[in-house]
C-alpha cells in the first residue's frame, strides 16, 4: 500500500489491508500505507468503528492517526513536513531487524502525520506491534503484525533509498513472502 495525500480511495484502500489482513496475504504499507494499517486494524479488531486519521476526519471520535504536534500550528504547508533521514531503533526480535540485519536503521521520511500515541497500548494487546520507534521511542515507525506471514509497513519510505541491485530490506520481504505464498 503506497504513501500518498488527500482522502481519494481511503476505504478502498483501507479494504484491501483488512483482506490481506484477514487472509494471510503478504501486505507491505508505506506512509500512508502504514497509517491506514493502523486506522483498519483499530476499526475491525478493536472494533472502533469510527477509527481514522484526523487527514481524513477531523471530527472522528477515534483519532488513531493524528497531525504530527510540531504541525499543528503550521499554517503554509510549504516544505513543513517531517522531511528527510530519521534514525529509527528496530526491535531485534522482529522481521524487520532479520531483514536489515542491522539496527537502529537510517530511512528518509515526507509526513504530517503519525500514530495517535492515546491508542497504542490497545492496539499492540490486541496483536498490532510498533516493532520499530525513533525519537526516542515517541514516533512509531515500523509495525508488525502478530501471527501473519508477512505484515510489515513503514511511516518512512524505503523506496527512497532503494536501488535496482540494492532493494529495500522491506520491498525484498515482501517478494520473498510473495514468492514463498505462491509456492
Amino acid at each position: 500500500m503506497p504513501g500518498g495525500f488527500g482522502d481519494r480511495g481511503i476505504e478502498g484502500k483501507t479494504k484491501a489491508i483488512e483482506f490481506a489482513r484477514e487472509n494471510g496475504v503478504p501486505f507491505q504499507g508505506v506512509c500512508l500505507g502504514f497509517q491506514l494499517a493502523t486506522v483498519e486494524f483499530a476499526r475491525h479488531v478493536l472494533g472502533l468503528g469510527d477509527a481514522n486519521s484526523t487527514e481524513f476526519n477531523p471530527k472522528t471520535k477515534a483519532p488513531v492517526i493524528d497531525l504530527l504536534p510540531e504541525q499543528r500550528g503550521v499554517k503554509a504547508m510549504g516544505a513543513t513536513m517531517r522531511l528527510g533521514a530519521h534514525l529509527v531503533d528496530v526491535d531485534p526480535d522482529s522481521k524487520t531487524a532479520k531483514l536489515y540485519g542491522k539496527e537502529p536503521v537510517n530511512e528518509r521520511h515526507r509526513h504530517r502525520y503519525e500514530v495517535n500515541p492515546d491508542y497504542i497500548e490497545k492496539l499492540e494487546a490486541a496483536g498490532l506491534r510498533y516493532m520499530g520507534r525513533s525519537d526516542g521511542g515517541r514516533r512509531m515507525e515500523i509495525l508488525e503484525l502478530k501471527g501473519h506471514p508477512y505484515f510489515v509497513a513503514s511511516q518512512f519510505h524505503p523506496e527512497l533509498k532503494s536501488r535496482p541491485l540494492r532493494p529495500s530490506p522491506i520491498h525484498l520481504g515482501l517478494v520473498r513472502a510473495a514468492a514463498e505464498r505462491k509456492k
